[in-house]
């Protein structure tokens, strides 16, 4: 008779919410719970037994997909003096639909039987896969359903939509929607696509790899964001097989550092995630395949402040003229925050993976960034409540250059001074020396100024690099 106190411990790997499912009973039951189990579990993210993909993959992906996939450029970045790093930009977000994920959908697609092809296949994403997954299953012509979950963006929801795609906005986040589409894929004998730790979707996303070597002679490095580990594994196992002496960075936002977890681990771990601007990161746990391939490859791993992240996507806009989502601005990020000083003088390329970034959530990264940077500064100020006290601090900020982008007073709260008010301003500078010549003016002329939390000269966010 089977042993009835079996524990089944069971990997999310779409959000890594780890859970128990303990089970005592009969063996009837226990063999109906292990089949349902089963439903839940990707058949290609196997943690026993994680597949390594070869270099080969790679090669035998750039050849069925360069007639679907833009070679994208790759071209010197005008940042390049300013950081002292010959750095070149790899805008694989020029892609059809905005990201690098398509490199390894559309693989992931043809690699399929004929069968396979005609059930169709499934995925839980919260955008990008989903996009890609749709876009080439539409000019594939290969049935697509995604299991997207409430919280999902609504234009990527309709642009999925608009590719003839099956897709399900059900679920509260990401782990209840992959449940969702495993019970699916097992009702209807559909494949699952992992968005991240599928090996076809890590051998396209390997032939990023194989451009970037191929436009840009002589690198010393790569780095590469970090999310569910798929990108990493790819490029670095085509760029170290061609060039075992380029150096692989990973960088990971500090809101969810889940390779750096895993490396602490030796395995695949949870880590929480919280909200970042870099969401397409924020995956709790690492895949299988994807760190079992990556994890020998990477040579230094990076975790960015967030702060850090909105001044690279203000960097980008502002000198390249180029609109890109967090995940995609994480490794100019940790070259801003000085983070990668050893790369000074070295020839480093940067994928710019992804640009799917809602412009409301753009605004407020670059404002954001410009806030961080000491560029738009936060203060408050008392001033004389008699005729002309907020007239002359305006006329003071104006001899300086200084725009004011919002202002308010407050005098009901002052209890010192009935004949004081307090000013607040929001304000736009050019520079750090800009933010440190208002500061003198100000303490010079009033006897109480309080600056904002994004006040740089107390940050620990002051970076060797002026940029």
């Amino acid at each position: 008779m089977r042993d009835l106190n079996r524990k089944l411990d069971c990997q999310d790997y779409a959000n890594g919410q780890k859970f128990d499912l303990i089970a005592e009973s009969r063996s009837n039951d226990l063999d109906s719970s292990l089949h349902n189990d089963e439903e839940l579990v990707d058949p290609q993210c196997v943690e026993e037994n994680p597949r390594k993909i070869t270099f080969e993959d790679i090669t035998s992906a750039a050849f069925k997909i360069k007639g679907g996939i833009i070679n994208t450029s790759c071209v010197r970045s005008r940042l390049s003096d300013v950081t002292g790093i010959d750095l070149y930009l790899k805008k694989d977000f020029l892609q059809i639909t905005g990201s690098f994920k398509e490199r390894g959908a559309r693989y992931a697609l043809m690699m399929l039987s004929e069968e396979q092809k005609k059930a169709g296949v499934i995925s839980a994403s919260l955008g990008n896969h989903a996009l890609a997954l749709c876009y080439h299953g539409y000019k594939l012509g290969i049935p697509v359903t995604v299991v997207m979950p409430v919280l999902a963006p609504i234009m990527k929801i309709t642009a999925c939509r608009q590719y003839g795609a099956d897709v399900i906005v059900d679920g509260l986040d990401m782990a209840e929607a992959k449940r969702i589409a495993l019970r699916k894929r097992a009702e209807k004998g559909l494949t699952y696509i992992n968005g991240y730790d599928h090996p076809d979707i890590m051998a396209g996303q390997g032939t990023l790899g194989l451009e970037i070597v191929e436009q840009v002679s002589n690198i010393d490095a790569v780095i590469v964001p970090i999310g569910g580990g798929g990108l990493i594994a790819g490029v670095a196992l085509a760029v170290k097989t061609l060039h075992p002496n380029v150096t692989i960075i990973g960088v990971e936002s500090e809101r969810c550092p889940s390779f750096y977890m895993a490396r602490k681990a030796d395995r695949p771990a949870y880590t929480p995630s919280n909200s970042t601007l870099a969401d397409g990161l924020a995956v709790p746990m690492v895949g299988y395949n994807a760190f079992a391939t990556a994890n020998s490859l990477i040579d230094k791993l990076i975790v960015v402040k967030e702060e850090w992240i909105a001044i690279a996507i203000l960097k980008l806009v502002e000198n390249e003229k180029c609109i890109v989502e967090g995940a995609g601005a994480t490794g100019l990020a940790a070259i801003l925050a000085g983070q990668l000083e050893e790369l000074r003088g070295k020839r480093v390329v940067l994928p710019l993976c992804g640009g799917n970034i809602d412009t409301t959530i753009l605004g407020k990264c670059l404002e954001r960034g410009l806030a961080a940077e000491g560029r738009l500064l936060k203060f408050m100020v008392t001033v004389s409540d008699r005729p002309g006290g907020i007239a002359e601090l305006c006329r003071m900020l104006a001899s300086i250059g200084v725009s004011i982008k919002d202002i308010m007073h407050e005098r009901a709260w002052i209890m010192s001074d009935i004949f004081s008010v307090d000013v607040q301003v929001v304000c736009e500078t050019r520079d750090r020396d800009h933010v440190e010549q208002l500061k003198n003016m100000l303490y010079q002329n009033y006897h109480r100024v309080v600056f904002g939390s994004n006040d740089m000269s107390s940050s620990n966010l002051r970076s060797p690099l002026s940029v």
